[in-house]
């Protein structure tokens, strides 16, 4: 099906089972324990072995030799498999390092051997029995020392947000030189970590020269793809199945070394072989969000216009990789007649940078919204206020092309009046309760909205059962059931006649889960293909497709009453994808919401508490209210963790995280946040698809650090410009404790 023309009125305006805040079919699942993650994937292969995997001990340079005899006569030992034995193989699609083969070692803890025994106590014990002997190299690995000698380059998270080097409208530095009111300041962003709860892991098995993954991956298409030229072996003979994945964030994306070792362990042991990544594995073997250093300058008019804006971010990467693009979203944001918006890239040794949850926007909007704020203040505004002031329904770097849909002043107007913002005061430092000095602040959240091809294979038996099949993942997010829904709504069927199955690459190819294009782009895959199975029903029951309703099990057609499942003699298999064509071209299509934050920050300590937040977001229709408010409050939740306390420590002689695990690296967890509410506008976006939805999944991250950040300012006095805002930042700065 081709979606190129806005849609109209369609099946799923019905609404009788989407839009309802409906309890998650896998929810059960989850809360007994018994839905299969990939390392728990006992059924699936008999006799399975336990593969280690040991990373490099150094940041860069060659590795000269490995000893592996002591190692191999160690209780247990089955195989084991060193960098050395492999030639390099070729990167995934989407990867930027190397994954495994060859003397090179391009990061600290890149993949350099696998060892394969019969429990994974036996594999660790003999892991420490392999004698590396390296020649290192002098690596870079401060970003601060390497950003002077950066250049401006291009980037693309892959996800809606990149662009050029430098993006001018304008002149800018002329304006902003005229400007009667300006700010110029510095911040920076640390680097951080997916940290998701379940590791990257994989069951592996070979039948002959064909190979199943049972494995924990976002995006299965990509993944199968990448496997396939990893290994060199055609994509036919490779499978990979992975029903649930216990949260990815972006780290799961794309194939990581637990895959490609444990594929290359079971072929080396003649068995079925079992690899998870240790948490410094995951810190410093797979991806992580890189640091920022962001300059944003903004000039306006005594009236609060803005009259100049402009957004540069230095990042660093290895070699191939793409800066973060961090200044996107201040290219579409706010008006304003003159722009820049500029990236560079430092390359660093250290290990890849890519995508986490909103890259870009996320540590973007920390930066751009605290900017915001002190402009406010500057001005003498109230920052809801002055947002409102500069708002702009077209592209402000392309004009003639409008937003699909834009509310962001409604998000802002309804969030002031449901958090109370009337009752701020404007003076920080000034409110007190008790010990506390309380203090609110304010951001506007951004991203943009992506949909990608997604197909869906729909059976109809004669029971009247729809069973709906495609590769799309469910990472914690709530796609068996935002996917039941719609074939439910579609089909009019109640939910339990829905079976849903995902995650297989037999199935057909859907857009997987990443970039907040998951939902919308699945959804309509399934309505597509939906569409075609009612067409071949009605076709089999001699009506006529277009009088057709489907409702309450059977289809009716004036009065006559069928049964759905009487269509399904010998049963019913269709299969479709949705394709979108260019609506994206001609219109910017993106979500917009406002957070507002109150924190308590101990005038003797200078702990920062979070007593309650708000977000409010326009993300077209919400397929469901519930599984959505859960993903809004989980981005509230991780931007809070990069305001305040998410910090990958980088050890600059050496060249790693030093703080890589759940130890050291500090996230937050449900006593840090007592009270998140969320609040939906009621819209619909007929641009978007023919769900008429956007995503959701990344918006709550956007903006939110921003508005602790603030929302700190205006309890203490003290503007911090370096996440995360810690205690030392604020301690001798604090106002007197009397």
């Amino acid at each position: 099906m081709k979606f190129d023309t806005p849609a109209t009125q369609n099946p799923i305006d019905q609404l009788k089972v989407v839009g309802k805040p409906t309890d998650r079919i896998d929810g059960k699942f989850k809360t007994t324990g018994t839905a299969p993650y990939a390392y728990e994937r006992h059924d699936v292969a008999a006799n399975q072995a336990y593969g280690y995997v040991i990373g490099a001990g150094i940041a860069k340079g060659r590795i000269r030799a490995m000893q592996v005899d002591e190692a191999k006569r160690a209780p247990g030992v089955l195989a084991i498999v060193t960098t050395l034995d492999t030639p390099r193989l070729e990167r995934g699609t989407m990867n930027t390092a190397y994954l495994f083969g060859g003397d090179r070692v391009q990061h600290y803890h890149q993949a350099i051997a696998v060892v394969v025994a019969e429990t994974f106590e036996e594999a660790r014990a003999a892991s420490f029995l392999v004698r590396i002997d390296y020649a290192p190299e002098a690596g870079k690995f401060d970003l601060a020392a390497e950003a002077r000698g950066a250049k401006p380059v291009p980037g693309d998270s892959g996800e809606g947000s990149g662009g050029n080097g430098e993006e001018r409208v304008g002149d800018f530095e002329g304006a902003f030189a005229q400007a009667p009111v300006t700010v110029d300041a510095t911040y920076t962003t640390a680097d951080e970590s997916h940290a998701m709860m379940e590791p990257h892991a994989t069951v592996a098995a070979w039948d002959g020269d064909k190979v199943t993954l049972w494995t924990s991956n976002q995006m299965i298409a990509w993944g199968h793809g990448s496997m396939a030229k990893i290994l060199g072996i055609p994509k036919e003979n490779v499978r990979i199945d992975s029903p649930y994945v216990g949260g990815g964030f972006g780290g799961k994306l794309f194939v990581r070394a637990d895959a490609v070792l444990a594929a290359l362990g079971a072929k080396a042991a003649g068995r079925p072989v079992k690899v998870a990544l240790t948490r410094p594995l995951i810190a410093n073997n797979t991806t992580h969000r890189p640091a920022t250093i962001q300059r944003v300058r903004i000039g306006a008019t005594r009236d609060g216009t803005i009259t100049a804006i402009a957004h540069e971010s230095t990042s660093g990467n290895l070699p191939d990789g793409d800066p973060e693009t961090a200044v996107s979203q201040t290219k579409l944001l706010y008006a304003g007649a003159n722009r820049l918006a500029a990236m560079k890239l430092a390359l660093l040794d250290l290990p890849e940078g890519n995508a986490m949850r909103a890259p870009g926007e996320a540590p973007g909007l920390m930066v751009l919204e605290v900017a915001m704020d002190e402009m406010a203040e500057k001005l003498g505004l109230d920052p809801v206020e002055f947002r409102v002031r500069n708002d702009t329904q077209v592209d402000p770097h392309a004009p003639d092309r409008r937003f699909s849909h834009r509310d962001l002043v409604g998000c802002l107007k309804l969030g002031a009046e449901k958090f109370g913002w009337a009752k701020r005061n404007a003076k920080p430092g000034t409110v007190r309760d008790g010990q506390w000095l309380v203090g609110v602040g304010v951001a506007s959240a951004f991203r943009n909205n992506m949909v990608m091809k997604s197909g869906a294979r729909v059976r109809l038996d004669e029971q009247g059962t729809v069973t709906v099949e495609t590769d799309m993942t469910d990472i914690g997010t709530g796609t068996y059931t935002i996917i039941a829904q719609t074939a439910a709504e579609m089909m009019g069927v109640p939910l339990e006649k829905v079976m849903v199955r995902l995650g297989d690459s037999s199935f057909p190819a859907s857009a997987g889960s990443g970039g907040q294009w998951g939902a919308n782009s699945s959804t309509s895959g399934v309505y597509a293909a939906c569409m075609k199975l009612r067409e071949a029903v009605a076709q089999r029951l001699g009506i006529n497709s277009a009088d057709a309703v489907f409702e309450d099990g059977h289809v009716r057609s004036g009065n006559r009453a069928v049964p759905l499942g009487d269509a399904a003699q010998g049963g019913l298999t269709v299969e479709d994808a949705i394709e979108f064509g260019d609506l994206s071209k001609t219109y910017q299509q993106s979500t917009f919401g406002a957070h507002f934050v109150e924190v308590g920050v101990d005038v003797y300590t200078a702990e920062i508490r979070v007593r309650r937040m708000l977000a409010v977001c326009a993300a077209g229709r919400i397929l469901n209210p519930k599984s959505a408010r859960s993903q809004v409050i989980g981005g509230m939740t991780m931007g809070t963790g990069a305001a305040l306390m998410e910090e990958l420590a980088v050890d600059t002689e050496r060249g790693f995280f030093a703080n890589h695990d759940l130890a050291g690296y500090e996230v937050p967890v449900h006593a840090d946040i007592p009270h998140q509410e969320v609040i939906f506008l009621d819209e619909v976006d007929p641009i978007s698809s023919p769900m008429k939805a956007k995503g959701v999944g990344e918006l709550g991250i956007c903006g939110v650090g921003a508005a602790v950040a603030n929302a700190v300012y205006n309890a203490t006095g003290i503007r911090v410009r370096d996440y995360p805002i810690t205690l030392d930042k604020l301690l001798d700065h604090m106002p007197e404790a009397a």
